[in-house]
């Protein structure tokens, strides 16, 4: 059996275009994993997209997972709430100063709190000052992303509300999978 799902590709062609979010109220701090870990890259794919069914890395080696978070100019963006991770970003460099948000959102119990949109400012504005902390590369000159429609219900408007437009649509007919949960044989709640 197969479901429908369309896929949006949104951009920013200037750092001019983002339009930040407020940051929400309490211990809200967003910090860089510095140190490349596997572990915890898997950890935040997982607990972030297990409801959602991001399920494409799910497969992936221990040494897939680290050639991803050891790339040059490669960046997580974790949100924290009180200390505890709430969500990410996952930045990818690619060639000519493009730079993708690969990677974006909540743990579930985090969302609806005004999270997302101040995160979600945080890493654009990350990735369009990416090759300030990167030496050799080139400055940003586009930042993308793309969402779907098995993301949260939210998605969409945040990407719109921070300044992202639309720039391709694609529909494809994908085969239903039960969203994974954060670990194997967990499903979402």
């Amino acid at each position: 059996m197969s479901i429908t799902v369309t896929t949006w590709s949104l951009e920013q062609t200037s750092p001019d275009d983002l339009r930040p979010a407020a940051a929400p109220p309490g211990d809200v701090r967003i910090v860089r994993a510095e140190v490349p870990s596997p572990e915890f890259a898997r950890f935040l794919y997982t607990a972030v997209g297990g409801d959602v069914r991001w399920t494409d890395r799910l497969g992936l080696t221990y040494a897939q997972w680290r050639e991803i978070v050891e790339r040059p100019g490669a960046e997580i963006w974790v949100a924290y709430d009180r200390g505890t991770p709430a969500g990410y970003v996952e930045l990818d460099p690619q060639e000519d100063g493009v730079v993708e948000i690969v990677y974006f959102g909540l743990i579930p119990a985090f969302r609806g709190r005004g999270i997302g949109g101040h995160l979600l400012s945080y890493g654009t504005a990350r990735a369009w000052d990416l090759a300030d902390r990167w030496p050799g590369r080139a400055p940003t000159k586009r930042v993308w992303l793309h969402t779907c429609s098995l993301d949260g219900e939210h998605a969409m408007g945040n990407y719109r509300r921070r300044g992202f437009t639309l720039f391709g649509t694609e529909v494809s007919e994908e085969p239903e999978s039960a969203a994974p949960g954060p670990w194997p044989g967990a499903g979402a709640r």
